[in-house]
């Protein structure tokens, strides 16, 4: 097939004067060398496109792929991470991953959060924050976890997103309101395990990979996964592989993980994350349905590595997934 591959990469735009924090999720140059020669590996041919203004130029003049291999974030809008997939569904290319309406859904942790609740599966008591104010009406005791309502990789979390004094709870919301100019998610602080758990495959064909349990090591923030630990994972931070068939709240983990990938309609690829109580029992803390594939960097390759699969496997399964929707009995349907 010829692929076209999708991305925003972080070395354009910080050379365009954006910052590290207004780029953060977007990906480095040799995480693109890298998914362009896995699927080459596969046999097919790749076209390196960019992001979504440079998919529209192309798409003007003419130019077409078999499939695109999407890892575009986005930059502006609550819903940026939908942008190429919706432009790709009005020119009726197939593409990987999932479509602009679970896109649009998930990077809004709060509405991802009601759709999880509503479909029966655990989550920590919650609410959204417009204004500084609005911290005042909480109706659940704390420690309250804070973090922005649309943003990844750890953005805007720090030791400072866990409160527990009441009374500071309008001050951390207020800086982040400000900082990053939209609503912030508040919700009840777990103190037990974190687990980020690696699924595959769209709908009923969808399965768990595995769980890594996320270790903080000394000199990392504390009691959080927060961006700072992110973006130095390799000396802050120890992936455990965590086994289900000797360590129940694991178990429970991968369970909940894939019911929630399969309730909020999720494709091909991608990581939930999932936080347990003091007593150990899980709870969806929020789902990366773009996840990110570094293959040494990112989570999902990292718990790939730990089991074994090689980075080109784990490309070529995604890929799968997505030719699925491309079968003549499938095309212009709406397929889970």
């Amino acid at each position: 097939m010829k692929i076209g591959l999708t991305y925003d990469l972080r070395s354009e735009y910080l050379a365009m004067g954006y910052s590290e924090d207004e780029t953060a999720e977007f990906d480095r140059d040799d995480t693109i060398s890298a998914i362009e020669n896995a699927l080459k590996t596969l046999g097919h041919k790749t076209d390196r496109i960019g992001n979504a203004k440079a998919l529209t130029r192309r798409l003007v003049a003419g130019d077409r792929w078999d499939l695109v291999f999407n890892i575009a974030e986005g930059l502006f809008g609550i819903a940026r991470e939908a942008q190429v997939p919706a432009i790709l569904d009005l020119y009726e290319i197939p593409y990987t991953f999932s479509d602009p309406l679970i896109l649009g859904l998930t990077l809004h942790k709060g509405m991802t959060k009601q759709v999880i609740r509503e479909s029966g599966f655990t989550t920590p008591d919650f609410t959204v924050v417009p204004t500084a104010k609005d911290a005042a009406a909480l109706k659940f005791p704390p420690p309250y976890f804070v973090k922005p309502v649309a943003e990844g990789t750890g953005k805007g979390i720090s030791e400072k997103s866990i409160v527990r004094d009441p009374r500071r709870l309008a001050a951390v919301c207020g800086e982040l309101l400000k900082q990053y100019r939209q609503p912030v998610l508040v919700e009840t602080y777990l103190s037990g395990r974190e687990f980020t758990v690696g699924i595959v495959g769209t709908g009923p064909d969808a399965e768990v990979l595995g769980a890594l349990e996320v270790i903080l090591l000394p000199g990392a923030e504390k009691g959080v996964y927060s961006y700072v630990n992110k973006e130095k994972c390799e000396e802050l931070v120890e992936y455990r592989l965590a086994l289900p068939n000797s360590d129940l709240p694991v178990k429970k983990a991968e369970a909940l993980a894939l019911g929630c990938w399969r309730a909020l309609g999720c494709r091909d690829g991608g990581r939930i994350d999932i936080r347990c109580d003091e007593a150990g029992n899980p709870y969806f803390l929020e789902v990366n349905p773009l996840a990110g594939l570094h293959p040494e960097h990112s989570d999902l390759p990292i718990l790939c590595n730990h089991l074994g699969i090689p980075y080109g496997e784990l490309i070529r399964r995604i890929v799968d997934s997505a030719v699925l929707r491309m079968m003549p009995e499938n095309r212009g349907q709406w397929v889970q």
